[in-house]
């Protein structure tokens, strides 16, 4: 190297020193180092400007807003669901004690004698045995029902449109691949059968005591005896007595209930080129899919009341199948559709009423809130 590049870096003396100190200000070395066009000048800006970022920072710990949950169409279906149920459970609470009396076999065996033994022995009032909790029952059974078979419909639908505009899904074994295709899996089927679950699950306990008020109101005469008389009998266990028989009974028919519906509907519709059902409409064909889809799981239903109501009569079945044998032994057959008629009573304007409430709450909630879904 040359000697003058040498002598560049050698020690400043003590007075170049003092001097270079007096007249290097801090500024001055500020605006001398951002002046320099060199790696340096660049290094020293972005030291400097985390350094501000440092001290001007905020912090903002704030949750992200939650989603408007009450403003989905999920929560306007669910609250439309349970107002249906519960005007239509106030009007037909008379027929569904008639019902449940005849089908375990308490009193007569007729529509008009099971009436009159009701009025006689209880009073008028006697009708609506078991309306509160029936009401407690029926408005989370209906909200939840009929929001869950919107919501899987939808859900399955789009999973099918999807998956028919890319390629179904595959499965291996070994060398051997299997396509799944969804085509022949109908979405308001699974979304009947996965309706009819979730409320099952749910509310089973409801159902318990309802069938207990309603059978024996003479060992529980309210609300607050049955529960703690049941729990004390079984614990929480007690509340979902007969639970399995309930949801295979329960399967067949929310299963058929509302692809009957769903597709009588899609299918009137497009033979009268319209696009909705009108209110006579909804409660016809309602009316209709609840009577055969009760035709077809009535004899479910019978030995399914038969385990809930076994235990208060000293003779409980198993299982299903030993009560519907049981059934068959004591009274044949027709055994199985025992109190069919006045099933068919409460189901038939039950669901039309359902559906018919269903869909003008949807319109009110849905539409005219500026939600047309």
């Amino acid at each position: 190297m040359s000697s003058s590049n040498t002598n560049s870096h050698s020690k400043p003396q003590p007075q170049e020193a003092n001097m270079a100190l007096q007249t290097h200000s801090p500024s001055h070395s500020h605006n001398n180092i951002n002046n320099n066009k060199g790696v340096f000048g660049d290094v020293y800006t972005i030291i400097k400007d985390m350094h501000a970022d440092h001290h001007n920072a905020t912090f903002d710990f704030r949750l992200p807003p939650l989603p408007n949950f009450l403003g989905s169409r999920e929560a306007r279906e669910f609250f439309s669901g349970a107002l249906a149920g519960a005007m239509t459970k106030a009007i037909l609470a008379p027929l569904e004690t008639i019902r449940t009396r005849m089908v375990v076999g308490v009193g007569s065996r007729n529509i008009a004698g099971s009436f009159v033994e009701v009025v006689e022995q209880q009073g008028w009032q006697g009708l609506w045995a078991g309306n509160m909790i029936n009401m407690l029952r029926i408005v989370p059974t209906q909200a939840i029902e009929l929001a869950t078979f919107e919501c899987v419909k939808r859900a399955m639908t789009s999973v099918q449109s999807k998956w028919e505009n890319t390629d179904y899904p595959k499965l291996q074994i070994g060398c051997i691949n299997f396509n799944l295709p969804l085509h022949w899996i109908s979405p308001v089927a699974v979304a009947g059968a996965a309706a009819g679950i979730a409320s099952t699950v749910v509310c089973h306990p409801l159902e318990v005591l309802k069938d207990r008020l309603t059978v024996s109101p003479e060992i529980y005469p309210t609300l607050g005896v049955a529960i703690r008389n049941i729990y004390k009998d079984g614990g929480v266990g007690a509340f979902y007595a007969g639970i399995s028989p309930t949801l295979v009974g329960m399967l067949p028919y929310s299963t058929c209930y509302y692809f009957l519906y769903d597709t009588m509907k899609d299918s009137y519709c497009r033979s009268k080129k319209k696009k909705s059902l009108n209110r006579p409409e909804m409660l016809l064909l309602g009316a209709l899919a609840g009577f055969t889809a009760s035709t077809i799981s009535f004899p479910l239903e019978v030995a399914r009341k038969r385990l809930m109501v076994g235990a208060l009569q000293g003779k409980c079945p198993p299982n299903m199948g030993a009560a519907l044998r049981e059934v068959i032994r004591e009274e044949g057959l027709k055994g199985l559709y025992r109190g069919w008629g006045a099933s068919c009573l409460k189901v038939m304007p039950s669901s039309g009423i359902t559906w018919m409430f269903y869909e003008a709450w949807k319109d009110i909630l849905l539409v005219q809130n500026g939600n047309p879904f």
